[in-house]
């Protein structure tokens, strides 16, 4: 596939990290709030960067832009969070291009999820894109891309299977539970967080275990309530973290804090006590594994869960692939036009001033002359030229750049920018 960017020099880059190879310590890392994610595209646009999108979720971080060289955005991830170059190294993946493009759509798509066909990420997509285009970081390319993923991604979810049946994060904490915690429904369970993730795994909760002692803590109170409200739970203040901690059985931490909110000193009392932690970075101190009575896990180990419903998501894997392929042809498609359209131009404007200069001659040679007649026939005839190597270019059959640049060549038109 051939790529033509928006400058000359500039190439389309897809840099991060994801759970693939970066645990979830390195994860947290290099994870964005909103604070650093405006930081970095504010610093983004003073760099001269035409176009970025940069998304941190509790799985990946990534930069998709346009720059000559993959370190300047690799700069901008490592200078706007506690990672380093050397860790981004070890762990990280720089995709350009045409692979960049792919690299999107799988993600977009639920196809490189932790855990397969879960679409959480294409809302992150959009928000990010949103702010993109606030801090005017998102060009016609960039925006004309998502916009195809996007579209990918709402076909694959109506069109076949790949998301069928409960299997989420959240989904896989509580399956935990159940097969983890006796007599759940007796236990005592406190959620503590209540963000996108905390929100579908107190659902879960209520939807699966039929407890009617959860209880709920934010360190924004009315969030809580506002979820503890729809299903009728408990609701505690932030300063009575502690007390709740020692009089539960269960405590799920969903938090957004950059470091650990809960260690071994906050936890007093002697009961069992199982933690489950689905924050990146953790938000729980693995110092509570020194605590006899306590057990701790992670979201990266909920998240290889698999079972019945994981196995059979993917059979649908090659459907989803296929209509994947099918937009991005057509994505492909846009690129190839969108990389002769300035020849074509510089084509008609050449034209016009061999047309020009040709009715001025006439003009002088006759003295009844019809302008209006002749500039008709000329802007027409210049009109078939253009459209003839139009569709010239559009053939399959023939190598698009090869024609563009005999075209330049014979009409001595300006070098267009570099494709790649």
């Amino acid at each position: 596939m051939h790529n033509q960017n928006s400058t000359r020099s500039s190439y389309f880059y897809a840099i991060g990290l994801s759970y693939k190879k970066a645990d979830a310590e390195i994860r947290g890392r290099f994870s964005l709030d909103d604070d650093a994610k405006n930081t970095l595209l504010t610093q983004a646009k003073a760099k001269g960067i035409e176009s970025l999108i940069v998304t941190s979720t509790c799985n990946r971080t990534e930069i998709y832009g346009f720059a000559e060289h993959p370190f300047k955005l690799i700069q901008l991830l490592c200078d706007n969070t506690r990672g380093t170059l050397e860790e981004f190294q070890n762990v990280a993946y720089v995709y350009k291009n045409s692979e960049a493009i792919s690299h999107m759509f799988r993600v977009g798509s639920g196809l490189d999820s932790q855990i397969l066909g879960d679409f959480e990420i294409i809302s992150q997509l959009k928000i990010s894109t949103k702010l993109s285009r606030k801090h005017g970081l998102l060009n016609n390319y960039t925006e004309r891309l998502v916009n195809a993923v996007i579209q990918a991604s709402k076909r694959i979810k109506t069109e076949t299977d790949i998301s069928s049946g409960a299997t989420s994060v959240s989904f896989a904490s509580v399956q935990y539970i159940l097969n983890t915690i006796e007599n759940v429904s007796d236990k005592n369970i406190l959620l503590f967080g209540t963000g996108k993730i905390g929100r579908n795994t107190c659902e879960n909760l209520v939807k699966h275990t039929k407890n009617e002692h959860i209880t709920l803590i934010n360190r924004t109170k009315t969030r809580a309530e506002q979820i503890a409200g729809k299903f009728n739970l408990i609701v505690k203040d932030y300063a009575n973290l502690q007390e709740e901690i020692n009089g539960t059985d269960v405590l799920i931490v969903a938090t957004g804090a950059q470091r650990p909110t809960i260690d071994k000193h906050i936890i007093q009392s002697k009961k069992p006590l199982l933690i489950l932690d689905l924050s990146i970075p953790k938000n729980v101190d693995s110092n509570v594994e020194e605590l006899d009575h306590v057990s701790l896990v992670h979201l990266d180990h909920l998240s290889q869960i698999t079972d019945q419903t994981l196995e059979a998501r993917k059979a649908h894997i090659p459907s989803a692939e296929a209509i994947i392929e099918e937009i991005k042809a057509e994505f492909d498609s846009w690129l190839e036009t969108r990389k002769f359209a300035p020849t074509i131009k510089a084509l008609k404007h050449k034209l016009s001033d061999f047309a020009a200069a040709e009715l001025d001659t006439q003009r002088k040679k006759n003295a009844d002359f019809n302008e209006e007649q002749a500039e008709l026939i000329s802007n027409n005839i210049i009109q078939k030229i253009t459209n003839h190597f139009a569709h010239h270019l559009k053939d399959d059959a023939i190598s698009t750049n090869d024609s563009l640049e005999l075209i330049k060549k014979v009409f001595q038109l300006e070098p267009s920018a570099k494709n790649v």
